[in-house]
This record gives structure tokens, C-alpha cells and sequence, in this order.
């Protein structure tokens, strides 16, 4: 089943349909066509899994690819759209029928959401330090006395404040490498392949590097806690049939670091 793009009124956000959606008004009877009510799906830029590109806004990533595999198996009419993480969250916690992604399952969130996943089984968070900072923390209990640097809805951040660390939040992930070398905090708490990914498009991978890392966890589609189980059901079933069937594996490939981490992840589970 193809799909039609297509540029919103707004630069930075690009929408993606399968023709099933592009072709809704032309049938009498849509069930025939699409499963149920149109999805929105939300994203934010956050690499390797989902990735926007600046010029084309063609989103792409392995979250992206296996989310939209789904969708086309289950032949679900959907848009994407790409925002601020803290939006994109908002959105899928609070409109029916929309589904945000990649999001670290957690206890602080697991009630808000209806989950399909994982979409990544293994995901770490680290703690980086500027290269030249002396103080070399190598546990969580040794950052007591100092401030973190995450951003708005981020779980490592959430993570933290909810176990009392002080925590400075910026608008945008990519925010923190130069707030972190201007001492606007002490460390900064992200994801491990994410942060990475920043520190290379900023040419800082010299000056800011990990030290630790704290947290190991799982990223997933989540799902706005109004929407249907059996949709929810359907959709986990199709990724246990994509991960059977070799499909996730072949994604992965395309994705060097998301294809690393999964070797180690199979690597411990032998």
C-alpha cells in the first residue's frame, strides 16, 4: 500500500498518509479501506529512531520504519507529524486516536498511556560530562550534590527529579551540549546513541564526553489511554509477528547503532 506526503502550513512539521487515508473520501463504505478512525501519530527529531531531515522533512528512522510497517499491515489509515517532544507527548496524552513515539515506558508513565511494544528493547541512558571537568562521578549516589541537564518530557530527566535529583530542563535536547560546556549545570542525563548523535551534528564529541551510564530501558509507541484494547491488541500482535518473521531484524540493518544495540541486546539473552 503506498502513501502520500505532503508539507503542513508550518516548515519544521511534516505529514505522512498511506493512500488508504488519501483515498478515504472516495469510498462509501471506508471500513473496506482502512481500520477504523484515522491515527495521528506524533514524533519529535530524536536519532537513530526517528529522524527528520532539515531540508526534505522526510521522516525516517528504525522507530519510524516499524511503526509504519505496522500500520500498513494492519492497513490503518495514519498521518505523522513532527514537534517539540513535550507537544508531541501532550498530544498523545491528551487527544484520542493519537499515538506518540519512540517513548520510554516507565512506572511514572505507564498509566497514561496504552502501550505497543517495545519498538526498541534496548535503550541506555547515560550521564556526560565536559572532557575537561576533573570530577568524574561513576554512580548515580555520587551525583547528590550537583545539577543535570535533561528537557521537558524527557524520561531520564522525569527519572531522575521523581528520585529527588536536582535537574535544570531546556526546551529541546540539543540545547544541553552548550548549556553543559557554559555551566549552566554540572552534568547531563540523556539517552546514550541520542546524545550521541547531537555531539556529532555539533562537532562536540571532543569536548563533552559519557562517564556512566545509569538506566537501561525500552522505547514504545504509546498510545492515547482512551483508544480501544482491541486496537491496542491487534497492533502488539503484528510486531510479535514482525519480530517473528524477521522483519525488526532487517529494519535494524539499516540503522548501524540501533542494529548495535540490538546484537548486544540478543547477546544477553542467550
Amino acid at each position: 500500500m503506498g502513501r502520500i506526503l505532503g508539507i503542513l502550513d508550518k516548515p519544521d512539521r511534516r505529514i505522512r498518509s498511506n493512500l488508504c487515508a488519501a483515498l478515504l473520501p472516495l469510498f462509501f463504505n471506508t471500513s473496506a479501506c482502512c481500520q477504523a478512525q484515522e491515527l495521528n501519530l506524533v514524533t519529535e527529531d530524536y536519532p537513530p529512531f526517528n529522524v527528520e531531515d532539515p531540508l526534505s522533512h522526510q521522516v525516517t528512522g528504525l522507530s519510524v520504519d516499524e511503526v509504519e510497517e505496522i500500520m500498513r499491515r494492519a492497513g490503518q489509515a495514519y498521518t505523522l507529524q513532527v514537534f517539540p517532544w513535550s507537544r508531541a507527548y501532550d498530544m498523545a496524552f491528551r487527544k484520542p486516536d493519537t499515538c506518540v513515539f519512540s517513548t520510554m515506558r516507565s512506572p511514572q508513565r505507564e498509566n497514561k498511556f496504552k502501550w505497543v511494544g517495545p519498538l526498541v528493547r534496548r535503550y541506555n541512558w547515560a550521564i556526560f560530562a565536559r572532557a575537561d571537568d576533573a570530577r568524574r562521578p561513576h554512580s548515580l549516589a555520587q551525583l547528590r550534590p550537583y545539577t543535570m541537564g535533561s528537557y521537558i518530557k524527557g524520561a531520564a530527566g522525569e527519572y531522575l527529579a521523581e528520585k529527588g535529583y536536582k535537574v535544570d530542563l531546556a526546551d529541546y535536547d540539543s540545547d544541553n551540549p552548550l548549556k553543559l560546556l557554559h555551566d549552566r549545570f554540572d552534568f547531563w542525563a540523556a539517552g546514550e546513541s541520542h546524545a550521541m548523535a547531537i555531539l556529532r551534528k555539533q562537532h562536540l564529541e571532543q569536548k563533552i564526553v559519557p562517564i556512566f551510564r545509569f538506566q537501561r530501558g525500552e522505547m514504545y509507541l504509546a498510545c492515547n489511554g482512551r483508544m480501544s484494547e482491541e486496537r491496542i491488541r491487534r497492533f502488539n500482535r503484528i510486531l510479535q509477528q514482525m519480530n517473528s518473521d524477521g522483519t525488526v531484524i532487517k529494519l535494524e540493518k539499516k540503522y548501524p547503532q540501533a542494529e548495535l544495540d540490538a546484537l548486544e541486546e540478543r547477546k544477553l539473552h542467550k
